[in-house]
């Protein structure tokens, strides 16, 4: 039996599914990051390699059973990333049919069909919108550098420049102040500048998140003025990708997915409160399958009778 491998690559973490011929999940894998734009090329496709070993070891596969791959990475929009992660993955996977495209476009795969807009809040911010006639949009993914507002590297970012601001201005440390220190590992601002010289800021400021959003939930302001701001931002992104496909008038799934979703009860609500004041005829929710999964039957789908004997039965 033929098997197939779908990935979904990011600048947190590497995800993989293994599907048999039939589109049954026979494993999972999971490593690090594989955004090349934040860990590079050589890492990126190490970590790649790593995934799809979990998943063939659980499933005691070795890679001669596997018939074709989608791979959904992050940061090989651009033509020059794009090529040279193509060609690391046909050495990493000689003989194998291959799909590569980008995270949004797994994740816009994985609503299904008609219209749908996918949110990616995550260590970056992005939108992919299908329409009602099948035209595809993207709105934002532009990276920290430009923008990635509402994500959690803006959301860190933020929550750092108000606690360092705060401090100066009162000369009292607050208690999400204190918070980021303490997972930062740092005594004090001053060795945040050290920090900050010796460490990727794509890598820095998104592990603060989880503290941005235990505080939320903990009633604290500052936390709640800065995650208020991320679902503005995100809310924005969505409004201007639906306002581009001519998705105001219409129902359409909208699909919430990403490291930032569901870690925060606070965020989540407001989230979807400035997504419903955005698009009010959106029927907002989790994508019904997880992006590697989609990527898995993008390569299902490229395997030579496979797509026909799946039309064929609806």
């Amino acid at each position: 039996m033929r098997c197939v491998l779908g990935f979904d690559g990011g600048a947190t973490k590497t995800e993989c599914v293994l599907l048999n011929e039939a589109g049954n999940i026979l494993a999972s894998g999971r490593a690090g990051a594989s955004n090349p734009g934040v860990v590079g090329f050589e890492r990126a496709i190490v970590e790649v390699k790593k995934a799809a070993q979990a998943a063939m070891f659980e499933a005691r596969l070795s890679p001669d059973d596997i018939s074709a791959l989608c791979a959904g990475i992050a940061g090989v929009g651009a033509a020059k990333a794009f090529e040279r992660m193509r060609v690391l993955l046909a050495a990493a996977f000689p003989s194998v049919v291959m799909k590569v495209c980008t995270d949004l476009e797994i994740a816009l795969a994985a609503t299904g069909t008609g219209p749908a807009i996918v949110l990616i809040a995550g260590t970056g911010s992005a939108a992919m919108g299908r329409g009602v006639n099948g035209e595809v949009r993207r709105a934002g993914g532009l990276g920290p550098q430009v923008g990635d507002q509402g994500s959690a590297h803006d959301v860190g970012k933020k929550a750092t420049a108000a606690a360092i601001l705060e401090r100066d201005r009162t000369g009292e440390e607050t208690a999400l102040g204190k918070q980021l220190k303490r997972q930062l590992g740092i005594a004090n601002w001053r060795e945040f500048e050290n920090r900050v010289s010796s460490t990727p800021l794509e890598q820095l400021y998104p592990q603060l998140f989880p503290v941005v959003a235990n505080a939320a939930d903990a009633r604290d302001g500052m936390a709640r003025e800065i995650l208020r701001a991320a679902a503005n931002d995100l809310a924005a992104l969505v409004k201007s990708l639906a306002d581009d496909l001519n998705l105001q008038h219409v129902p359409f799934r909208l699909a919430k997915t990403g490291g930032m979703i569901g870690h925060c009860a606070f965020f989540d609500d407001e989230l979807d409160s400035r997504l419903r004041e955005a698009t009010p005829t959106a029927k907002i929710g989790l994508l019904p399958i997880s992006p590697a999964h989609a990527a898995a039957l993008l390569a299902l789908e490229s395997i030579p009778g496979i797509a026909l004997t799946k039309n064929s039965n609806g």
